[in-house]
C-alpha cells in the first residue's frame, strides 16, 4: 500500500506476550513499521532507508491499531486486517509484502512457492530478501513463510517469536 511519504513518524510501544513491540505511525494513523525493542536499531536503519533522517517522534498510535494488536495476541486471529498499513521499498517489495497479506493466518508457504504465486519462480532469493525487509511484522506476515522441507528460517525478531506465532495461529511445527 504505497502512498507518499509521511509528513512525520510517530513512536509507540505495546506490550505483547512475546515482548515490547514497536509500533511507527504516520499523521494519518497507518502503521509503517512494527519490531521488537530489542531489535530497535535494525527498525531505524530501515526506516531511514525508506524515510531519510525523518525523526521518530514519541506518540501514542492510534487507539485502533493497538485494539487489533491487543484482539491479535488475545485470539482474534483475523484482527490484523483492521489495521491500515503503509510502506515504501521497491515496487518488488511491497508486492511480496501485498502477497504475504494473503496468506491466512494457520497456513504457511515455503519462499519458493510464494515466488511462483507471484509469477517469478525463479525469484526465490528475490523473495526472501523482500520478505526479510518486510518494515511491518505480524501485520504483513513475513512469519508465515518457510523453508521448503517445512523448517523454521529466519525471521527478523527471532527464530523463538516465529515459533510462538506460529503456534498462537495454529500452525504445529515439527520439533528442531
Amino acid at each position: 500500500m504505497p502512498d507518499k511519504p509521511p509528513e512525520r513518524l510517530l513512536l509507540d510501544r505495546l506490550e505483547t506476550p512475546i515482548g515490547e513491540a514497536l509500533l511507527v505511525t504516520d499523521e494519518a494513523g497507518n502503521l509503517r513499521a512494527l519490531d521488537w525493542a530489542d531489535y530497535e536499531e535494525r527498525m531505524r536503519r530501515l526506516l531511514r532507508l525508506h524515510y531519510g533522517t525523518m525523526p521518530l517522534e514519541p506518540g501514542a498510535a492510534p487507539t485502533k491499531v493497538r485494539q487489533a494488536l491487543e484482539d491479535y495476541f488475545a485470539g482474534d486471529l483475523s484482527a490484523l486486517k483492521r489495521i491500515a498499513w503503509r510502506t515504501a521499498g521497491t515496487t518488488f517489495q511491497r508486492m511480496v509484502w501485498e502477497a504475504l497479506t494473503r496468506i491466512p493466518p494457520g497456513e504457511t508457504l515455503s519462499y519458493g512457492a510464494l515466488a511462483a504465486r507471484l509469477g517469478k519462480p525463479a525469484a526465490v532469493r528475490a523473495v526472501g530478501t523482500a520478505n526479510g525487509a518486510n518494515p511491518v511484522s505480524i501485520v504483513v506476515p513475513c512469519h508465515r513463510v518457510i523453508g521448503a522441507n517445512g523448517s523454521l528460517t529466519g525471521y527478523g525478531g527471532g527464530l523463538a517469536r516465529k515459533r510462538w506465532l506460529l503456534a498462537h495461529e495454529g500452525v504445529h511445527q515439527a520439533a528442531e
